[in-house]
């Protein structure tokens, strides 16, 4: 109930008028059964907009201390990331990702979807970067289908640095679902992903960089 609300009434119209968002190849998402949408990364409220034009629910999985807090602004963050469709996880010490994902196999097993930006962080510049493993490890040990996901422009709704949202055009782009053989090879895993980042950077026009976004530093940090 409360993702409906969340969705439908509280932040979906703010959304829908300050993005105007503008959807393609939604058919490209099941109806039914599980489901993993692999998206670009670029700006904080991606999720949202993932969550806001896909008509099924939508998780993502969410650092625990999102659930954690005390206080009202606790309770306030806590009640944002459930009525979004997060689900909490550990992230922290040598099992965190391997139990993520096992929540994501979770989620998938009871027919859902799970929405991951395959990236692991947000893209410092617009570019397409290297992918971690984890959607594609997901994808062949449970054989749900994986939905690539271009996003633009959410972005320049939600600047980096940014305390309030601007105006301005969203497009989520939504390609082909991928089907991939059960398989726990690591070479084979990081080829897929690394076809998967390639196609995200070809359907965008936006260039690749084959290194993690997490790595990247601004030549004024370098110095």
């Amino acid at each position: 109930m409360w993702y409906l609300l969340f969705k439908y009434v509280l932040l979906g119209p703010l959304l829908r008028v300050l993005g105007r968002p503008e959807v393609v190849g939604l058919d490209n998402v099941p109806h039914t059964g599980p489901v993993i949408i692999a998206a670009n990364h670029l700006a904080v409220i991606d999720s949202l907009y993932l969550a806001l034009v896909v008509p099924r629910r939508v998780t993502f999985l969410a650092k625990q201390e999102y659930f954690t807090g005390r206080g009202v602004r606790g309770r306030l963050t806590r009640w944002f990331y459930s009525a979004a469709g997060q689900v909490p996880v550990d992230r922290t010490g040598g099992r965190a990702a391997a139990d993520a994902l096992n929540a994501a196999a979770r989620i998938l097993a009871g027919g859902g979807i799970w929405a991951i930006h395959p990236e692991g962080t947000r893209s410092p510049d617009g570019r397409i970067y290297r992918g971690r493993t984890g959607a594609l490890r997901v994808a062949m040990a449970t054989g749900a289908p994986v939905v690539p996901v271009i996003l633009s422009g959410t972005n320049r709704v939600n600047p980096r640095g940014s305390r309030l949202p601007r105006f301005s055009k969203v497009r989520v782009d939504f390609g082909a679902p991928r089907h991939y053989l059960p398989t726990a090879e690591h070479h084979t895993v990081r080829t897929a992903t690394d076809e998967l980042m390639l196609e995200l950077a070809a359907r965008s026009g936006r260039c690749y960089v084959d290194r993690y976004a997490a790595t990247f530093r601004t030549p004024a940090s370098r110095s």
